[in-house]
Order: structure tokens, then C-alpha cells, then sequence
């Protein structure tokens, strides 16, 4: 085969199984995929179209709100924080915390994982961040706010805004790093969420100075 051809047929088959890969990743599962696809290039396109699942869901549920409010008259906005390990995720829940704080009637924490993580021989990912999760709520619980936390499998935009519209939150809050092509509350989502939720999204810049209330109405920074 002439050598110009053979060039031209491998660039199509590794685009188009990069193309392939990165769709997949897209649609929420695990990254290792691209490498797959790119080495059956075409041969992948089937096995990728019965793969990729449509619609996000919960992967591991939290218990019951762990905070204890004193006074269980309050009434005020449920707030939907994406976290997703990172040094950004946890600051918008320490910004999410100074704004309202003991004004929120439910705090809910979230963290999306691959549809892959949740494989019978792949719990390891779900399991760690619950136990993120789960040390943040501890810390929110701690002041009094009613918290729970979930882990949803799936795109992360698309699962956190399903997620926030199924159980009639007020508000979503994430992070930014703004730069990144990945699966993780980056750039990429929360440009997402601001253009297709249907909810306010608060997106919390790493770079924003925190707010600076008054020592006796601020809330406690809880990461």
C-alpha cells in the first residue's frame, strides 16, 4: 500500500477512535476508555454506542440530614455544593457556608463519579468519595445546618443539574479551575451548569477573596 494512504487510513482510524473515546468521556465514563478506542479506531463505534448510558444516577447514598438545628422553624433555600476533592471544590462550600450558612434548610453535598466506578470490581472510587463526603458533612453538621450527601454516577454537569432539579433545590454551587478538558468539577462544568441549569448556580472563583463579615454573624469555615 502506498505509504501516503496508509497514513491517511491510521490518522482516520486514531481520530475517529479518539473521537469516540472523548465522546465517552464525555458522557460520563472513565477516561481509560480513549485508549481503547483509539487502538479499535471504527471497530470501537458499536461496542461505545452499547456502552455509554443516557441518563445519570445515584451511585451511593449518605444518611439522613446530620446536622441538629435548635431552632427547626427555619425556612430557608436548599443548596445543591458540587465537590469533587479539589482545594476549588472545597472552597465553594467554605464560600457557600459564609453567604448563607444557618440560613440554608437543607445543605446537600454531591461528588459525580464514572458510570464505570460503579462496576462491581470498581467500588474503590465510590467509596472514597463518600468518605470525602462524608468528612465535609461531618464538619457542616457541626454548626447546626441540616447536611446530607449523595454520590451520583454520570456526567457531571448534566448529573448535578438532574440532581438539584429531582430533589427541588434553590441553589447548585461548584468551584471553578477553569481550565481542562476532564471529568471533574472544572471549568468545563461549571460553564455547563451556568448555560443549561434551570437553577441559579453560584460558581465560586479560586482566585475571589472569601467574604469578610463581621465576627459574630460570620459562619464557621467548615473546609
Amino acid at each position: 500500500m502506498d505509504p501516503i494512504v496508509s497514513l491517511i487510513v491510521v490518522a482516520g482510524w486514531v481520530s475517529l477512535g479518539l473521537f469516540v473515546g472523548l465522546w465517552m468521556v464525555r458522557r460520563g465514563h472513565d477516561p481509560r476508555w480513549t485508549v481503547i478506542a483509539v487502538v479499535l479506531g471504527p471497530v470501537f463505534v458499536p461496542i461505545a454506542l452499547e456502552l455509554v448510558e443516557r441518563v445519570p444516577r445515584l451511585a451511593a447514598s449518605g444518611p439522613d440530614a446530620l446536622g441538629e438545628r435548635e431552632d427547626q422553624a427555619v425556612t430557608g433555600p436548599r443548596v445543591l455544593v458540587g465537590l469533587d476533592g479539589s482545594a476549588e471544590s472545597r472552597r465553594a462550600l467554605t464560600q457557600a457556608m459564609d453567604l448563607l450558612g444557618e440560613r440554608c434548610s437543607l445543605l446537600m453535598l454531591a461528588e459525580v463519579v464514572s458510570y464505570d466506578a460503579t462496576e462491581r470490581d470498581a467500588q474503590s472510587e465510590i467509596e472514597a468519595a463518600a468518605e470525602r463526603l462524608a468528612v465535609s458533612a461531618a464538619e457542616v453538621g457541626e454548626t447546626g445546618v441540616d447536611v446530607q450527601f449523595e454520590v451520583l454516577a454520570g456526567p457531571p454537569g448534566e448529573a448535578l443539574r438532574r440532581f438539584a432539579d429531582d430533589q427541588g433545590m434553590d441553589l447548585l454551587v461548584v468551584g471553578r479551575r477553569g481550565c481542562g478538558l476532564t471529568s471533574h468539577l472544572l471549568g468545563s462544568v461549571s460553564g455547563d451548569l451556568v448555560r443549561r441549569s434551570h437553577l441559579p448556580v453560584l460558581v465560586v472563583d479560586p482566585t475571589s477573596p472569601l467574604p469578610t463579615a463581621p465576627e459574630a454573624e460570620r459562619s464557621p469555615q467548615t473546609v
